[in-house]
């Protein structure tokens, strides 16, 4: 048996209950690996409160949690590339819901949802990476393909997409604006962004820097802020949006996992251009509490379980 979190019907985090559940059996393409920390996500109080029950398939009880970090115990014939001892991450996103989540103490992965942890990073800061790396990775390089020299503004910057984005976006040569709370501003110039205060006046405070207009913009913070700092983006710029999906002219973003992309997230860890903010751990059994924290907004930096 294993110690879990689960939900045994659709709720917010008082439906959250610890578990005794059966070890998952590993297929000959899986890896079982015993989990260290395991990030929270804003999807995952959207797919507990049954957000998406339209779409996905789910079977009670479910065990949430998409970003892991761990050990493997247990590789599959067909997934030579671990063996016992290996430390990984993985993003173990599924298209069903039920007992196969990250809030557990063994997860069985599918080998193309794991990579090698980076070297610099604990466990608890390689967990918050995967979900929020990857949407960062790949909207700035796919989605809007940022160019060396080029200036681009990041809405939320300090947020876990927000902040991997800056960072990134300064490995590819970019000129980063980030907007943030005052509180974060230490934080983004530390990231190497330019910080300016969200809100009113926004595109004036960003034109103040770059008098021309940036030439990309990435709204990670939804809420209405594109339609108020449009104007600190020139004539022609590049627009995506991970938030704000179905807007005329925005690109959206979303995470597809890309064995690639996740490599280059651990290669950009490792050699120090990549780090994760985190801002507060709990234990397993205290795994409600994550979420209410989660769901409060307050943290500034990944909520993250540390199982032990």
């Amino acid at each position: 048996m294993m110690r879990a979190a689960v939900y045994r019907s659709y709720g917010g985090p008082e439906v959250l209950e610890l578990a005794d559940l059966p070890e998952p059996k590993t297929h000959v393409d899986s890896v079982l690996v015993r989990v260290r920390a395991a990030a929270l996500n804003p999807a995952d109080l959207a797919l507990q409160n049954g957000a998406l029950d339209n779409a996905v398939e789910t079977y009670f009880p479910v065990v949430p949690g998409w970003d892991i970090a761990g050990v493997v115990e247990r590789a599959g014939l067909a997934a030579p590339q671990f063996a016992p001892g290996d430390e990984v991450i993985g993003f173990i996103r599924g298209d069903v819901q039920r007992a196969h989540g990250g809030l557990a103490e063994l997860v069985s992965a599918d080998v193309r949802t794991l990579v090698r942890k980076p070297r610099t990073m604990s466990f608890t800061e390689a967990a918050g990476l995967p979900l929020a790396g990857l949407t960062a990775y790949q909207a700035v390089v796919h989605s809007l393909d940022v160019q060396p020299g080029e200036a681009l503004l990041v809405h939320g910057a300090a947020g876990g997409v927000g902040s991997l984005a800056v960072q990134v976006a300064r490995s590819r040569g970019a000129h980063v604006i980030g907007t943030a709370s005052p509180r974060d501003h230490d934080y983004l110039r530390e990231l190497g962004a330019t910080p300016v205060a969200y809100g009113e006046g926004t595109a004036g405070r960003v034109r103040g820097i770059i008098p021309g207009g940036v030439d990309v913009v990435l709204d990670t913070a939804g809420g209405g802020v594109l339609a108020t700092a449009m104007g600190a983006a020139r004539d022609g710029a590049r627009v995506a949006s991970i938030a704000e999906i179905g807007v005329t002219g925005v690109i959206p973003v979303f995470c597809r996992l890309n064995q690639s992309d996740f490599t280059a997230l651990v290669e950009l860890a490792d050699t120090g251009r990549l780090s994760v903010r985190v801002g507060a751990t709990y234990p397993l059994e205290r795994a409600a509490d994550a979420q209410r924290a989660l769901a409060a907004r307050g943290t500034s930096g990944k909520v993250v379980i540390e199982i032990v």
